[in-house]
Formats: structure tokens, C-alpha cells, sequence
């Protein structure tokens, strides 16, 4: 008898109550990849990552606007380019952890900007902080579904990578 063999025989000498089932198919395997892992939260971590395009987008137009040769405001553009790579490096860490979990990615389309242009700065920081007002307020909708959920490790990454930010 093989080691391995002589050890789980062992195991269930010990524990004649508790089967020794592996885990062999693949389908068994992702439900514990997904332990504790509510749909609904799968649902709502790729709603979050489609913002989180959208905003990187948004700010990609900003910076784009403020590099124009007739617009011109080098440090409007450097901070909405920092914004838009920040934006998109969230996408990525959302991504990341729906593959962790065991969750299905599912990108929608990235919807245009609703503007292009912006007659001043300050139109155009209303505008980013709306914007990342709309995007905090998914994130807590988000955090509220993981504690409703029961789901710990959710909330605690939600808290320790994005709300304290």
C-alpha cells in the first residue's frame, strides 16, 4: 500500500463519520473557488468595473482637452491623465478579484463622454466630481451587498482598496 494510500485510510480510521470525497470536476472546483460568493456581488463588481472604464474614459477627454494647442493648461492635463490611469488601474484591480473569486468578467460597452469640450477648468473638476461622487456611491451599494451577502472578504478588500481612498 502506498503512503498516500496507508495516510487517507488513516484519515478515515480517525473519522469513520466524514467521507473523503475529492474533488474532481471542474464544476466542483469553481464552487470552491466561489465559496460564499453571491451572484448578486459578481453582478455588481462588473457594473463597478464599467464605471470605473467609463471614468477612466471621461478623463481621458478632459486630459485630451486641456493638451489642445488652443486650450493649452499643461497641469490640468497631467491631472486628468493621473486620474484616467488611476481609473483604469481600479478597472484592473476589480478585474482581478472577480478572477480570484471565481467570477465571470463581463465588459460592457464604455458609453462616449456626454461632453467633449469644456469652456473652463472649473466646468470640467464639477464635472470630475460628480462624476467621482457617482462612482463612490456604487462602491458603498457594492459594500452594503457584500455585508447583506455575507460576504467578509468583499467588504474588507472594498474597505482596504477603495472606500478609505
Amino acid at each position: 500500500m502506498s503512503m498516500e494510500k496507508k495516510n487517507d485510510a488513516q484519515k478515515q480510521a480517525d473519522h469513520p463519520d466524514r467521507e473523503q470525497a475529492p474533488v474532481t470536476s471542474s464544476q466542483s472546483r469553481e464552487n470552491l473557488v466561489r465559496y460564499n460568493y453571491h451572484e448578486d456581488n459578481e453582478g455588481l463588481i462588473n457594473r463597478q468595473i464599467n464605471m470605473e472604464l467609463y471614468a477612466s474614459y471621461v478623463y481621458t477627454t478632459m486630459a485630451h482637452h486641456f493638451d489642445r494647442h488652443d486650450v493649452a493648461l499643461k497641469g490640468h492635463h497631467e491631472y486628468f491623465k493621473k486620474m484616467a490611469e488611476e481609473e483604469h488601474e481600479h478597472a484592473d484591480k476589480f478585474i482581478k478579484y472577480q478572477n480570484k473569486r471565481g467570477g465571470t468578467i463581463v465588459l460592457l460597452d464604455v458609453k462616449k463622454p456626454q461632453q467633449q469640450s469644456w469652456n473652463s477648468p472649473l466646468e470640467a473638476h464639477e464635472m470630475a466630481l460628480q462624476l467621482e461622487k457617482d462612482v463612490y456611491q456604487a462602491l458603498l451599494e457594492l459594500h452594503a451587498f457584500a455585508c447583506k451577502h455575507n460576504d467578509p472578504h468583499l467588504a474588507d478588500y472594498l474597505e482596504g482598496e477603495f472606500i478609505e481612498e
